[in-house]
Protein backbone atom coordinates (compact mmCIF):
# COMPACT_ATOMS: atom_id res chain seq x y z
CA UNK A 1 0.00 0.00 0.00
CA UNK A 2 1.34 3.73 -1.11
CA UNK A 3 -0.05 7.08 0.00
CA UNK A 4 -0.67 9.96 -1.81
CA UNK A 5 -1.43 13.60 -0.99
CA UNK A 6 -3.63 16.23 -3.02
CA UNK A 7 -3.70 19.90 -1.76
CA UNK A 8 -7.05 21.73 -2.80
CA UNK A 9 -8.15 25.41 -1.58
CA UNK A 10 -11.40 25.22 0.25
CA UNK A 11 -13.36 28.39 1.31
CA UNK A 12 -14.94 28.25 4.68
CA UNK A 13 -17.67 31.05 5.36
CA UNK A 14 -17.52 33.17 8.10
CA UNK A 15 -18.41 30.79 10.94
CA UNK A 16 -15.98 27.90 10.10
CA UNK A 17 -13.00 30.52 9.90
CA UNK A 18 -13.77 32.06 13.68
CA UNK A 19 -14.04 27.35 14.07
CA UNK A 20 -10.71 27.25 12.32
CA UNK A 21 -9.11 29.76 14.20
CA UNK A 22 -10.58 28.52 17.73
CA UNK A 23 -9.43 24.76 16.37
CA UNK A 24 -5.45 26.50 15.36
CA UNK A 25 -5.00 27.96 18.64
CA UNK A 26 -6.38 24.92 21.17
CA UNK A 27 -3.95 22.77 19.04
CA UNK A 28 -1.47 24.98 19.69
CA UNK A 29 -2.17 25.64 23.27
CA UNK A 30 -2.36 21.92 23.71
CA UNK A 31 1.26 21.00 21.76
CA UNK A 32 2.71 24.05 24.18
CA UNK A 33 0.96 22.60 27.39
CA UNK A 34 2.61 18.83 27.24
CA UNK A 35 5.63 19.97 25.74
CA UNK A 36 5.99 21.89 28.90
CA UNK A 37 4.76 18.58 30.82
CA UNK A 38 7.64 16.94 29.20
CA UNK A 39 9.97 18.73 30.26
CA UNK A 40 9.26 19.38 33.67
CA UNK A 41 8.96 15.54 33.79
CA UNK A 42 12.36 14.71 32.10
CA UNK A 43 14.13 17.44 34.69
CA UNK A 44 13.14 15.75 37.72
CA UNK A 45 13.43 12.09 37.81
CA UNK A 46 14.51 11.78 33.43
CA UNK A 47 11.82 9.67 32.67
CA UNK A 48 9.24 10.31 30.09
CA UNK A 49 5.25 10.79 29.29
CA UNK A 50 4.15 8.80 27.08
CA UNK A 51 1.30 9.65 24.34
CA UNK A 52 -1.24 7.43 26.21
CA UNK A 53 -0.85 9.55 29.67
CA UNK A 54 -0.61 13.08 27.57
CA UNK A 55 -4.24 11.57 26.18
CA UNK A 56 -5.47 10.45 29.58
CA UNK A 57 -4.79 13.91 31.35
CA UNK A 58 -5.86 15.72 28.70
CA UNK A 59 -9.74 13.99 28.13
CA UNK A 60 -9.86 14.74 32.25
CA UNK A 61 -9.07 18.44 31.58
CA UNK A 62 -11.37 18.81 29.14
CA UNK A 63 -13.93 18.07 31.82
CA UNK A 64 -13.12 21.14 33.82
CA UNK A 65 -14.91 24.66 33.23
CA UNK A 66 -11.28 26.49 32.72
CA UNK A 67 -10.45 24.41 29.48
CA UNK A 68 -14.59 23.49 28.74
CA UNK A 69 -13.09 25.66 25.22
CA UNK A 70 -11.58 22.33 24.05
CA UNK A 71 -14.70 20.55 24.00
CA UNK A 72 -15.83 23.08 20.81
CA UNK A 73 -13.14 21.89 18.35
CA UNK A 74 -12.58 18.49 16.92
CA UNK A 75 -11.28 15.68 19.89
CA UNK A 76 -9.29 13.73 17.08
CA UNK A 77 -7.25 16.98 15.88
CA UNK A 78 -6.33 17.60 19.84
CA UNK A 79 -5.21 13.83 19.97
CA UNK A 80 -2.94 14.70 16.43
CA UNK A 81 -1.18 17.45 18.05
CA UNK A 82 -0.14 15.03 20.96
CA UNK A 83 0.82 12.63 18.71
CA UNK A 84 2.89 14.94 16.71
CA UNK A 85 4.60 16.37 20.17
CA UNK A 86 5.60 12.50 21.26
CA UNK A 87 7.17 11.97 17.04
CA UNK A 88 9.25 15.32 17.55
CA UNK A 89 10.54 13.79 20.99
CA UNK A 90 10.93 10.60 19.94
CA UNK A 91 13.23 12.09 16.56
CA UNK A 92 15.28 14.03 18.60
CA UNK A 93 16.63 11.19 21.11
CA UNK A 94 17.02 9.16 18.06
CA UNK A 95 18.64 11.35 16.06
CA UNK A 96 19.86 14.73 18.09
CA UNK A 97 20.52 16.08 14.80
CA UNK A 98 16.69 16.80 14.13
CA UNK A 99 16.49 19.47 17.09
CA UNK A 100 14.86 19.91 20.19
CA UNK A 101 11.00 20.38 20.26
CA UNK A 102 9.83 24.33 20.04
CA UNK A 103 6.82 25.69 21.86
CA UNK A 104 4.39 26.98 19.05
CA UNK A 105 4.08 30.65 18.67
CA UNK A 106 0.80 32.59 18.63
CA UNK A 107 2.13 34.75 16.14
CA UNK A 108 3.54 32.34 13.64
CA UNK A 109 2.22 33.22 10.19
CA UNK A 110 1.29 30.04 9.23
CA UNK A 111 -1.25 27.23 11.07
CA UNK A 112 -2.33 23.88 10.40
CA UNK A 113 -3.56 21.10 12.04
CA UNK A 114 -4.63 17.36 11.22
CA UNK A 115 -7.50 14.78 11.81
CA UNK A 116 -7.68 11.59 10.92
CA UNK A 117 -11.13 9.80 8.93
CA UNK A 118 -13.16 7.65 11.67
CA UNK A 119 -16.22 6.02 9.92
CA UNK A 120 -16.83 8.59 7.44
CA UNK A 121 -16.57 11.70 9.11
CA UNK A 122 -14.39 13.15 6.95
CA UNK A 123 -15.41 12.91 2.74
CA UNK A 124 -15.58 14.80 -0.50
CA UNK A 125 -19.50 15.28 -1.45
CA UNK A 126 -20.21 17.36 -4.72
CA UNK A 127 -17.58 20.17 -4.32
CA UNK A 128 -17.38 20.26 -0.44
CA UNK A 129 -15.55 18.64 1.80
CA UNK A 130 -17.09 17.31 5.21
CA UNK A 131 -14.67 17.76 8.02
CA UNK A 132 -15.39 17.48 11.57
CA UNK A 133 -17.21 20.25 13.78
CA UNK A 134 -16.86 22.10 10.55
CA UNK A 135 -19.37 20.22 8.37
CA UNK A 136 -19.25 20.76 5.30
CA UNK A 137 -16.76 23.55 3.49
CA UNK A 138 -16.73 24.59 -0.18
CA UNK A 139 -13.96 22.74 -1.92
CA UNK A 140 -11.88 23.57 -5.36
CA UNK A 141 -11.45 20.27 -6.51
CA UNK A 142 -8.95 20.55 -9.47
CA UNK A 143 -8.67 17.15 -10.01
CA UNK A 144 -10.34 14.01 -9.87
CA UNK A 145 -9.90 11.35 -7.24
CA UNK A 146 -9.64 7.59 -8.07
CA UNK A 147 -12.83 5.77 -6.23
CA UNK A 148 -10.48 3.33 -5.42
CA UNK A 149 -8.48 5.64 -3.13
CA UNK A 150 -9.24 5.01 0.32
CA UNK A 151 -9.65 8.75 2.69
CA UNK A 152 -6.85 8.37 5.53
CA UNK A 153 -6.20 11.98 6.96
CA UNK A 154 -6.84 15.77 6.16
CA UNK A 155 -4.69 18.85 7.18
CA UNK A 156 -6.41 21.91 7.22
CA UNK A 157 -3.86 24.86 6.82
CA UNK A 158 -3.95 28.92 6.62
CA UNK A 159 -1.45 30.93 4.57
CA UNK A 160 0.01 34.30 6.00
CA UNK A 161 -2.02 35.55 3.10
CA UNK A 162 -5.08 34.59 4.46
CA UNK A 163 -5.91 32.13 2.16
CA UNK A 164 -6.93 28.04 3.45
CA UNK A 165 -5.96 24.75 2.12
CA UNK A 166 -6.81 21.07 2.81
CA UNK A 167 -4.05 18.57 2.17
CA UNK A 168 -6.00 15.34 2.17
CA UNK A 169 -4.18 12.22 2.19
CA UNK A 170 -5.50 8.93 0.27
CA UNK A 171 -4.18 5.17 0.05
CA UNK A 172 -4.09 2.66 -2.72
CA UNK A 173 -2.56 -0.04 -3.64
CA UNK A 174 0.65 0.41 -5.02
CA UNK A 175 1.25 -1.39 -8.69
CA UNK A 176 4.64 -0.06 -10.55
CA UNK A 177 3.89 -0.71 -14.16
CA UNK A 178 7.58 -1.80 -16.09
CA UNK A 179 8.36 -0.22 -19.03
CA UNK A 180 11.33 -0.60 -21.08
CA UNK A 181 13.37 2.96 -20.98
CA UNK A 182 14.17 4.32 -24.91
CA UNK A 183 14.61 8.24 -24.56
CA UNK A 184 16.65 9.86 -21.77
CA UNK A 185 17.85 12.76 -20.75
CA UNK A 186 20.59 14.12 -18.76
CA UNK A 187 19.95 17.44 -16.51
CA UNK A 188 23.02 20.03 -14.69
CA UNK A 189 23.22 22.79 -12.79
CA UNK A 190 23.52 25.80 -14.38
CA UNK A 191 24.53 29.28 -13.27
CA UNK A 192 22.94 31.28 -15.49
CA UNK A 193 19.57 29.57 -15.83
CA UNK A 194 17.46 27.09 -14.00
CA UNK A 195 19.41 23.94 -16.05
CA UNK A 196 21.18 22.49 -19.04
CA UNK A 197 20.26 19.65 -20.64
CA UNK A 198 22.08 17.04 -22.35
CA UNK A 199 20.71 18.00 -25.72
CA UNK A 200 22.85 21.33 -24.57
CA UNK A 201 19.18 23.18 -23.91
CA UNK A 202 18.40 26.06 -21.19
CA UNK A 203 15.14 27.00 -20.64
CA UNK A 204 14.38 30.68 -19.90
CA UNK A 205 13.72 30.69 -16.28
CA UNK A 206 11.35 33.45 -15.06
CA UNK A 207 12.33 35.56 -12.75
CA UNK A 208 9.30 36.25 -10.68
CA UNK A 209 10.86 37.78 -7.88
CA UNK A 210 12.77 39.72 -9.85
CA UNK A 211 9.35 41.37 -11.70
CA UNK A 212 8.16 42.24 -8.51
CA UNK A 213 11.19 43.24 -6.51
CA UNK A 214 10.06 46.70 -6.23
CA UNK A 215 6.90 46.64 -5.50
CA UNK A 216 7.47 44.10 -2.63
CA UNK A 217 10.41 46.97 -1.54
CA UNK A 218 7.96 49.54 -1.68
CA UNK A 219 5.13 47.41 0.65
CA UNK A 220 7.86 46.33 2.88
CA UNK A 221 9.36 49.93 3.61
CA UNK A 222 5.43 50.97 4.54
CA UNK A 223 5.44 47.95 6.82
CA UNK A 224 8.30 48.95 8.40
CA UNK A 225 7.22 52.10 9.56
CA UNK A 226 3.80 51.30 10.90
CA UNK A 227 3.18 51.01 14.84
CA UNK A 228 3.00 47.11 15.92
CA UNK A 229 -0.15 45.88 17.19
CA UNK A 230 -2.29 48.19 14.56
CA UNK A 231 -5.19 47.13 12.55
CA UNK A 232 -3.18 49.26 9.21
CA UNK A 233 0.27 47.24 10.14
CA UNK A 234 -1.99 44.05 9.88
CA UNK A 235 -3.63 45.12 6.70
CA UNK A 236 -0.18 45.77 5.35
CA UNK A 237 1.25 42.78 6.60
CA UNK A 238 -1.23 40.61 4.66
CA UNK A 239 -0.71 42.39 1.46
CA UNK A 240 3.04 41.84 1.97
CA UNK A 241 2.53 37.88 2.27
CA UNK A 242 0.30 38.13 -0.72
CA UNK A 243 3.03 39.23 -3.05
CA UNK A 244 5.43 36.95 -1.28
CA UNK A 245 2.68 34.01 -2.48
CA UNK A 246 2.31 34.93 -5.51
CA UNK A 247 5.91 34.91 -6.52
CA UNK A 248 6.06 31.54 -4.82
CA UNK A 249 2.52 30.03 -6.19
CA UNK A 250 4.17 30.95 -9.65
CA UNK A 251 7.30 29.77 -9.14
CA UNK A 252 5.95 26.40 -8.31
CA UNK A 253 3.48 26.71 -11.35
CA UNK A 254 6.28 26.68 -13.67
CA UNK A 255 8.47 24.30 -12.46
CA UNK A 256 5.35 21.35 -11.79
CA UNK A 257 4.45 22.32 -15.67
CA UNK A 258 8.51 22.23 -16.84
CA UNK A 259 8.51 19.08 -14.67
CA UNK A 260 5.48 17.07 -16.52
CA UNK A 261 6.74 17.98 -19.84
CA UNK A 262 9.97 16.20 -19.09
CA UNK A 263 8.01 13.20 -17.90
CA UNK A 264 5.77 12.78 -20.64
CA UNK A 265 8.67 13.59 -23.35
CA UNK A 266 11.30 11.46 -21.70
CA UNK A 267 11.48 8.21 -20.18
CA UNK A 268 14.23 8.27 -17.94
CA UNK A 269 15.62 11.69 -16.51
CA UNK A 270 19.25 11.43 -14.92
CA UNK A 271 20.10 14.89 -12.52
CA UNK A 272 23.78 15.30 -11.43
CA UNK A 273 23.80 15.77 -7.97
Amino acid sequence: MANKAYKFRIYPDDVQKVLFARTFGCVRMVYNHWLARKIRQYEEDKTAVTYTVCAKEMAEMKKTEAYAFLREVDSVALQQSLRHLDTAFQNFFKQPKTGFPKFKSKKQNKKSYSTICINGNIAILNGYLKLPKAGQVRLKQHRAVPKEYKLKSVTVSQTPGGKYYASILFEYENQVQEKEMQSFLGLDFSMHELYRDSNGNEPAYPKYYRNVEEKLVREQRRLSKMQKGSNNRSKQRIKVAKLHEKVSSQRKDFLHKLSRQLANAYDCVCIDP
